[in-house]
């Protein structure tokens, strides 16, 4: 691991604990808590960062859309439908909290709800056929 992307893993936790004190205080559940904190780790930490070494908040507009609706579907062996939607709850969450803490802009927050909203059946229906035709 190089440097940036170190310094990249290192904010994305300030984030990460951040956001899991957010959930805390809004009420939610541990275990809830911990599957949001989980689904975002896992894209900011994983997937933004293997693939382009972005930060937490660049990822809010980002490629949101290629990992839901393509990468999340093929490269992970727990993706579903039910997968989808959740990592989109726990997504459009931390940006929410993102947006509380002026992390990043409203009209990105914005933009970003709108693709959740408007991509959302192409990815569950790609998910859909992916889990057809997958031989066991």
């Amino acid at each position: 691991m190089n440097y940036a992307d170190r310094e990249i893993r290192k904010e994305n936790e300030a984030h990460l604990k951040g956001f899991e004190q957010w959930l805390t205080d809004k009420g939610l559940a541990k275990k809830t808590i911990r599957n949001h904190v989980a689904n975002v780790d896992f894209y900011i930490n994983e997937f933004l960062i293997r693939y382009d070494a972005h930060n937490a908040a660049k990822g809010c507009s980002y490629r949101v859309g290629e990992f839901l609706g393509d990468w999340f579907i093929r490269k992970t062996t727990w993706s579903s439908c039910a997968e989808i939607r959740a990592n989109a709850a726990s997504f459009k969450k931390f940006y929410a909290y993102m947006l509380e803490i002026c992390a990043i802009e409203k009209d990105d927050y914005d933009e970003f709800t709108t693709i959740l909203k408007e991509e959302m059946p192409e990815w569950l229906e790609k998910m859909a056929e992916y889990e057809s035709t997958e031989e066991f």
